[in-house]
């Protein structure tokens, strides 16, 4: 397989690939430029690759009815292009894109079937955590039991020591930034961000809901 160089491309340059790629196929992994997900995975030639940068929309190489095509062509679920970079051994792309709509044929966000949602690692997991156990406290409510978790009693007390909560653990941290403690200001920032998500999920929101306002600000 010829190799290809190792420069990343945006999509408003021209590509030095075009040419090398001539009668290969290359694996195209695309991946979306917000979430960080895989989509999917697809095969290019150089036809592909020059008209996916020509219109902006990821283009691949059919291996079944030997032609092109642009992901979306039937459905309206386009990639539009974002970035593409090729790999330190030179024969496989790395293809960043916006998704409109779900990528695989079969309706799923994924060709593997996972949900494309922007992750945040262990905050996520601790998202999970704090989710089953509003679960847990409005189960117990309904038992009329009470259950020993930390987090389940905060949800049985209600918005309001949640809320409590988390302004007295904001004051804490304002206390210990003004000091020279730094092992003490980031238990502290831990614990108020531990009760922050807490009272975002008390109020049906998670983290991912504030960032798209973030998202929104930067715009």
């Amino acid at each position: 397989m010829n190799k290809m160089s190792n420069k990343s491309i945006r999509p408003s340059e021209s590509t030095p690939l075009e040419g090398e790629l001539e009668g290969a196929l290359v694996p195209a992994i695309i991946q979306d430029a917000t979430t960080k997900n895989v989509l999917m995975l697809g095969y290019m030639n150089a036809e592909a690759l020059k008209k996916t940068q020509e219109t902006k929309k990821v283009t691949f190489f059919s291996r079944s009815k030997q032609r092109l095509w642009t992901k979306g062509e039937e459905s309206g679920n386009f990639l539009n292009l974002v970035s593409i970079k090729n790999d330190c051994d030179g024969d496989t792309l790395l293809i960043t894109a916006d998704p409109v709509g779900p990528t695989c044929h079969k309706g799923a966000d994924t060709c593997w079937g996972s949900e494309n949602n922007q992750g945040f690692g262990f905050l996520s997991d601790l998202e999970q955590v704090i989710e089953n156990r509003k679960a847990d406290a409005l189960k117990d409510a309904s038992l009329g039991q009470n259950d020993s978790s930390y987090i389940v009693s905060l949800f049985e007390k209600g918005i309001n020591k949640i809320a409590q909560k988390v302004g007295e653990e904001a004051v804490e941290v304002v206390i210990e930034a003004k000091d020279d403690n730094d092992d003490l200001f980031l238990n502290e920032s831990a614990d108020l961000l531990f009760h922050y998500l807490i009272l975002l999920q008390a109020k049906g929101f998670k983290l991912n809901d504030v960032v798209e306002v973030l998202k929104l600000r930067e715009k």
